[in-house]
């Protein structure tokens, strides 16, 4: 029997996609006094030693209504995205994100109101042909707010570990003009229609450093943009 011709065709030279890792971590607390609503978030500050991010989500589950003895319609509960975080260390500026203050210099309490917070990180793109060079994706994630979470410490021994911190994340969503409200963003480096739309965001998203010479500029701190700043900067 001859093999049949088909459209479509499974598995083809560099289709065969996987993605990979977490890396440049960027959390953004939210302002103590926000006096402009487009700019909520505080500067951006590196989050360094994070080894894993998991996103999930909750809702989203039909509630079947019947009438006339039939199924009449399902309707479907609101969607909630949260987050689990994995790292070895955080940022001095997530210490109120976690519900702890220092009352005096090297003192710090816990069980303190939990400040709100934002961030960012990239996972990697491969495929068959260029591996993980492929391209890239950015999570943007807002409204989010850190439940407590379980610290353990073990004697040091002869199989030394690093201690690992955890936490638990929930978001609330923002708005998106157009669209439902959405606490997560992803940006495929793949799919974006132009490397300097990109680079314009990645820019905002990480600060720019100051330049000298014959063309100065001065260094721009990095900041959390909202859902329509995005679409504004990749859609033009």
């Amino acid at each position: 029997m001859p093999t049949p011709s088909f459209a479509i065709n499974w598995d083809a030279p560099g289709h065969r996609l996987y993605e990979t890792g977490v890396d440049r971590a960027v959390l953004y607390p939210i302002r103590d006094t926000i006096t402009d609503p487009t700019d909520p978030y505080d500067t951006g500050v590196p989050w360094n030693g994070v080894t894993g991010i998991t996103q999930s989500g909750s809702g989203g589950e039909p509630t079947p209504l019947w009438a006339d003895n039939i199924k009449y319609l399902n309707l479907m509960s609101a969607e909630e995205a949260s987050l689990s975080i994995e790292a070895y260390t955080y940022p001095d500026e997530f210490a109120q994100c976690d519900g702890s203050r220092e009352i005096v210099d090297g003192a710090i309490i816990g069980q303190q109101p939990r400040k709100m917070f934002g961030i960012s990180y990239r996972t990697l793109i491969g495929n068959d042909q260029k591996q993980t060079d492929y391209g890239y994706k950015l999570h943007i994630v807002y409204g989010c707010l850190a439940s407590p979470s379980d610290r353990s410490y073990a004697t040091v021994n002869d199989s030394p570990e690093a201690v690992g911190f955890s936490w638990s994340v929930t978001t609330t969503p923002v708005d998106v003009p157009g669209f439902k409200p959405t606490s997560v963003i992803i940006v495929d480096s793949t799919t974006v229609s132009g490397v300097a739309k990109l680079t314009a965001l990645e820019s905002i998203l990480y600060g720019t450093a100051a330049v000298t010479g014959d063309n100065p500029s001065e260094a721009v701190a990095p900041r959390l943009p909202l859902p329509k700043e995005i679409i504004t900067i990749l859609g033009n």
